[in-house]
């Protein structure tokens, strides 16, 4: 019972928080309607970053936690509904249907995606909610303190399965992962070899469905923008599509490049933890004696697991 109302507690708290972070947005083509788009982009990912500071301000001074996971779905639910409600009235039946059907299957894509456990009751709500990124039963060793034997390559048997499966230990989630490639606190969940097509699936539909919400609030600016003359509400209805507008490009702004680093990873077979703490890991490290004599050894970076663009992709998409 006090796991569920604290988890009821984090979830309302995420849930104001989208309705502030969208009401500071809402204020900048308020204000500065007559700007370049690129001073609203601007104004809008300054404050978010104020949002996201005095977030960071509350859970310090006043201890509310916020849950991730559930802000990401609030989000959804928030730019879904200014959809239906403002912008779906000036866009084609075609463009309706798509744009509601991606929708839908992201948000079961995210069931899907979020793993609910009694362990991380408080951080996930509900399959990448679901869905087992690959933990591993093992003795509680981490590998981010490798003893002096494993770094000169004479691992334990544990360590030497490890290493052979590509288990990396996650630090948020106390356990090892096969193939993890990063924990993820939007998803409340590790990315690990089960379920990473799901997540980069997941975050092309993120991006696809928030270029079609440009698009068609675009659409809706540009055929409502004589009734912005003519009537306050108007005026008001279309500034809430703005807001929502400058709010999606941010997103695509980096989510594009996360996904085309994710390629980048997918097509060279590395994971992201490690590309980033490969020196922690023996299997990629090349040491070579240095020519001058002197007694030191140059380590350099190398990947054992790289089977060239095809076969490296062929086995993504066999993941399970």
């Amino acid at each position: 019972m006090l796991a569920w109302s604290k988890s009821i507690g984090r979830c309302t708290v995420s849930f104001i928080s989208v309705l502030l972070t969208q009401l500071a947005l809402f204020l900048v083509p308020l204000f500065f309607s007559a700007s370049p788009i690129l001073i609203q982009l601007t104004l809008s990912a300054l404050v978010l970053v104020v949002v996201l500071g005095f977030g960071g301000w509350c859970k310090r001074l006043l201890g509310f936690n916020a849950s991730a996971p559930a802000f990401v779905f609030c989000s959804i639910f928030f730019i879904w509904g200014v959809y239906i409600a403002i912008v779906r009235q000036a866009i084609s039946p075609v463009m309706d249907f798509v744009l509601n059907v991606e929708m839908i299957m992201l948000i079961i894509g995210l069931f899907r995606l979020f793993f609910f456990s009694l362990q991380s009751f408080a951080t996930s709500i509900i399959w990448i909610m679901l869905k087992d990124p690959g933990f591993v039963v093992c003795e509680s060793f981490s590998l981010d303190e490798l003893n002096e034997n494993s770094v000169l390559g004479v691992q334990t048997h544990n360590e030497s399965s490890l290493l052979q499966m590509r288990a990396r230990y996650c630090k948020s989630c106390q356990t090892y992962v096969q193939g993890f490639d990063h924990h993820c606190p939007a998803f409340g969940n590790c990315i690990g070899q089960k379920n990473y097509v799901l997540f980069m699936v997941l975050l092309v539909g993120f991006i696809t469905a928030e270029i079609s919400y440009i698009v068609c609030s675009s659409q809706f600016a540009s055929k409502f923008r004589v009734l912005e003359e003519n009537r306050v509400e108007s005026g008001s209805i279309l500034v809430m599509a703005r807001s929502t507008l400058l709010f999606c490009v941010l997103q695509v702004l980096w989510q594009g490049p996360f996904l085309i680093w994710h390629v980048y990873c997918i097509c060279f077979n590395i994971r992201t933890e490690e590309w980033v703490n490969w020196k922690k890991y023996p299997e990629f490290q090349l040491n070579a004696s240095s020519l001058s004599g002197e007694n030191y050894q140059e380590t350099s970076f190398k990947n054992p697991h790289n089977k060239g663009i095809l076969q490296n992709v062929k086995e993504f998409l066999t993941l399970k």
